[in-house]
């Protein structure tokens, strides 16, 4: 007989920190769980069964290249299915990394035709959030469905209604891509409630409002939440620090977040640049300074994705900026910002503020610096008119 792992399995995107936060985390737990049964588990033997269970979707990929054979589980979930690679990045890193030219599947694609050597039966669950892809080479949700169409009609599709929305949908037309397949909608496939923010469900759409630019949708969703889940603004990273440390109670867990872009935080005494150490980030105490807690490391949108503190400070910088009313995205290059015209560049930096926005359970501080006229990478008009913005939107300062 099979165990469960054997049956199922829950494969996470990348190598990233969700990964070794959720394998840390459970390990541990297995470890104090034989402890108060009086039993001897090491922590070593916790990681390995650990790792029979969450798998990192690339080893069961590459498993698949190295046999034709079906893989043992019946039932796979993927979580951030939307942040999966296109035919281009997949194709490029077989190339690079596995020495397999002329690889001409994306991931999900690849993915799919795995399961679909069962004989019997198989099940792939995706689960999936509205803007959400931050990187180069993600494929977004439409690829699952290119490739259900390319190879795969004779599979069962279940879906909810809600993958319509443009932040599912990089302003493709999904209901084309239903054609011919054998869909049926499940309305109980829409996690409706928030769980992240389980104070305020209105927070996304809070998010969404403004990073849409919509400040008077913004403001009457901030007047329905700020009592339950507050949130509020300063343009002096001290007051951020004092502010989540006086709004966090017990065990709750407070960090600084900032966006890998956020290249001219660095007089602010940010540094984007330097890599946490996810497991320690999350899951350590007030004594260690590499934990969260000390607010002196930030974690950037690569490392939080998929994971999430009690309190967020989030730091906001010239890289997404207001300028004549509009959004403008750049990048820091050599000694200037440089404008950002490729469309995709484009949506990815606006999601990275989407998810650093999205990782506050209870609450959170804004900061935007004052800048300084003396530096020319720096210069308050950057940041000035992104402030104004916020405080239009109703988010009252501290």
């Amino acid at each position: 007989m099979q165990t469960a792992a054997e049956e199922y399995a829950v494969f996470l995107s990348g190598n990233g920190p969700l990964v070794i936060v959720l394998r840390e985390a459970l390990a541990k737990d297995e470890v104090r769980r034989a402890k108060e049964k009086g039993q001897r588990l090491t922590k070593r033997i916790a990681e390995s069964r650990v790792r029979t269970f969450v798998q990192n979707i690339h080893h069961f990929r590459d498993e698949g290249l190295k046999s034709a054979a079906a893989p043992i589980e019946h039932v796979v979930v993927f979580d951030e299915a939307q942040r999966a690679w296109n035919q281009t990045l997949l194709a490029s890193f077989m190339r690079q990394k596995r020495r397999l030219p002329g690889f001409a599947m994306s991931e999900p694609e690849f993915l799919i035709s795995l399961m679909d050597r069962k004989d019997d039966w198989c099940t792939i669950v995706c689960l999936v959030g509205g803007g959400q892809e931050i990187n180069t080479g993600e494929a977004g949700l439409t690829e699952w469905f290119d490739a259900l169409q390319r190879r795969f009609v004779h599979w069962d599709v279940y879906y909810p209604d809600q993958i319509t929305h443009r932040d599912y949908s990089w302003g493709q037309d999904l209901q084309s891509k239903l054609v011919g397949l054998r869909t049926e909608t499940k309305k109980e496939l829409h996690l409706a409630v928030s769980i992240r923010s389980y104070r305020a469900e209105k927070v996304s759409a809070f998010v969404d409002a403004v990073i849409s630019g919509d400040t008077a949708l913004a403001r009457g969703l901030y007047d329905a939440i700020h009592n339950d889940y507050p949130i509020v603004i300063t343009r002096n990273l001290a007051e951020v620090r004092e502010w989540l440390r006086q709004s966090a109670r017990g065990s709750e867990r407070y960090g600084l977040l900032a966006s890998s872009g956020a290249i001219r935080l660095k007089p602010e005494g940010i540094t984007v640049k330097t890599d946490i150490d996810p497991a320690i980030w999350f899951l350590n105490g007030r004594d260690d300074i590499r934990a969260s807690f000390y607010l002196e490391e930030v974690a950037t949108q690569f490392d939080i994705q998929g994971l999430e503190v009690d309190w967020a400070g989030v730091c906001w910088d010239a890289d997404f900026r207001r300028e004549n009313n509009d959004w403008r995205p750049y990048n820091f290059k050599g000694t200037n910002w440089q404008n950002i015209d490729d469309q995709f560049r484009r949506i990815y930096l606006a999601n990275a503020y989407r998810v650093l926005l999205t990782r506050a359970r209870q609450g959170m501080a804004l900061f935007v610096p004052q800048g300084d006229s003396d530096d020319p990478t720096r210069v308050p008009s950057f940041y000035d008119e992104t402030y104004g913005f916020l405080l239009s939107c109703g988010i009252n300062e501290i």
